[in-house]
């Protein structure tokens, strides 16, 4: 790294609170990830945009009833949660002014609950509703509201050290949601797979997404299963799909995206993962001096054992009891 950068990078890391430039480097790189990919889904609160800028076939299932409730309370939760988790792991912030980082703790762990239970309000629909991807939102949500909760209860215990890791994980496991869509294209792309849609989700989405003269005609041209049926029948008769992202039909491109969705999810989370937890692996003397700041706090508050009040490995596993270096 060049001197004037490497100055600058310090210089930037001093502001916002950093004293470590890795540190800052990494809040760069994930915050600024994390935030250019919520403000560019922020148009998605406008539900027109939604229905012409999500997935092929995302809609069908989104434009009324329980999937409506679903997404749109998912996506008025998740994304404000979002910017606000990175405000949440600015150490100015953090440290100068602590009743907003409390209050805006708070309003994190809400919006993420909410977030979660409409994530699987609209799961056995979304890219699919394949075992695949439902398998993966189970366990996505529940790492997160996992962690979340241990992150809640060892601050209430004034853990600190473990605050920070299981928030770490938390918001680590959400970010694997950008992961995706980077996997995802990729995946994509894999030639010779074949999808299922029913009729009606295949006419519904040329009537929103393409400006056929003759909806009805292209869809018979193009799946002759779909013209030897009724009308009342379209929802409930299905037809195979080529799936392909780099062909000119819609439905084509939906099935390829809903193929490959849960094999991207299921990747994504392994790689964060596994990153969150070499991350605070790298970081040990940092942990070791919240642990420090741990056990002060508890022992002005009067807990037992103060240090180890909270969830700490010594007291579930065969870990040395931990004493103050």
């Amino acid at each position: 790294m060049a001197p004037i950068a490497k100055q600058c990078f310090r210089n930037a890391a001093k502001i916002v609170g950093y004293s470590k430039l890795y540190n800052f480097i990494l809040w760069f790189v994930f915050g600024g990830a994390l935030l250019g990919f919520t403000f560019a889904r922020l148009q998605y609160l406008h539900l027109d945009t939604y229905a012409k800028e999500s997935a092929p076939g995302e809609w069908y299932y989104a434009h009324t009833g329980r999937g409506r409730v679903g997404i749109v309370l998912h996506l008025a939760t998740i994304l404000p949660c979002a910017i606000l988790v990175v405000f949440q792991f600015t150490p100015v912030i953090r440290r100068r002014w602590v009743t907003f980082h409390r209050i805006n703790g708070y309003i994190i762990y809400i919006l993420f609950m909410v977030s979660n239970a409409s994530a699987l309000m609209i799961m056995p629909h979304t890219f699919g509703g394949g075992l695949d991807v439902q398998s993966f939102t189970v366990m996505l949500v529940a790492a997160c509201t996992i962690s979340v909760g241990m992150a809640w209860y060892n601050i209430r215990r004034l853990q600190i050290e473990q605050h920070r890791a299981w928030m770490l994980r938390a918001m680590f496991y959400m970010g694997c949601i950008v992961t995706i869509r980077l996997i995802l294209v990729i995946l994509a792309v894999v030639p010779s797979r074949h999808d299922v849609w029913s009729c009606e989700q295949i006419r519904f989405t040329y009537e929103q997404r393409e400006s056929f003269t003759d909806v009805a005609e292209v869809l018979a041209q193009r799946y002759p299963i779909c013209a030897s049926t009724t009308s009342q029948n379209m929802s409930s008769t299905f037809t195979p799909i080529e799936a392909s992202l780099l062909a000119d039909d819609v439905a084509q491109k939906g099935a390829a995206l809903d193929l490959s969705f849960g094999s991207a999810g299921w990747i994504s989370f392994f790689l964060h993962l596994i990153g969150v937890e070499i991350y605070l692996r790298l970081t040990p003397r940092e942990a070791e001096r919240l642990r420090d700041v741990s056990f002060e706090r508890q022992l002005a508050a009067g807990y037992e054992n103060p240090g180890s009040s909270g969830l700490v490995i010594e007291n579930w596993g065969d870990a040395k009891q931990w004493n103050r270096g």
